[in-house]
């Protein structure tokens, strides 16, 4: 395992049955306290180069993709465009509504943004079902999706999303005395 692996984790709590029971939520907040230069950096870094180059804007995937893709943008000069629950955005916007791994939700986008290419940013992967629907979601907005940089992947949550998905972390790179 990476020194780099081991410091994300370090900062990272694991909280059993939340927001449900059976569902295990990581907590980032910790390592949104500390080391934010070395979390944007381990994020550039898992995202091909080409695709940095073409890339126009991230999409922040509510709410804590806002702050992945904040720290994305703001250090290599891209835009931002949010994606949000239903209801928090002003009109006009486009939706998809999706099921999620504990749950129904809908999810919306500006529906003035011009086209460009994009990239999704999001803070964990489970199911996929809020990465599909946020793909979905910006295709109905004649965004062209470059792929989806991903904090943390749960591998064994979901099969292959038909996009290119970069990963920082996985559960499976947990070192063992960090275990809940």
């Amino acid at each position: 395992m990476s020194n780099l692996s081991t410091t994300l984790w370090s900062h990272i709590r694991t909280v059993q049955d939340f927001p449900k029971p059976g569902i295990c939520f990581f907590d980032l907040t910790p390592l949104f306290m500390k080391n934010i230069g070395l979390l944007t950096d381990a994020l550039i870094e898992s995202i091909p180069a080409d695709k940095l180059a073409e890339v126009d804007s991230f999409i922040a995937v509510e709410a804590r993709g806002f702050v992945l893709a904040s720290l994305l943008a703001q250090r290599l000069g891209k835009g931002l465009i949010l994606v949000r629950k239903a209801g928090k955005l002003p009109p006009p916007v486009v939706g998809v509504g999706y099921s999620l791994e504990y749950g129904l939700d809908r999810l919306e986008m500006s529906a003035e943004v011009e086209a460009q290419k994009v990239i999704i940013v999001d803070d964990v992967l489970a199911t996929g079902g809020t990465l599909k629907a946020v793909q979905k979601l910006a295709e109905k907005c004649n965004h062209n999706v470059l792929g989806a940089s991903i904090f943390l992947d749960l591998p064994d949550l979901h099969q292959n999303l038909g996009l290119e998905v970069w990963t920082v972390l996985d559960d499976k790179s947990k070192p063992e005395e960090s275990a809940a």
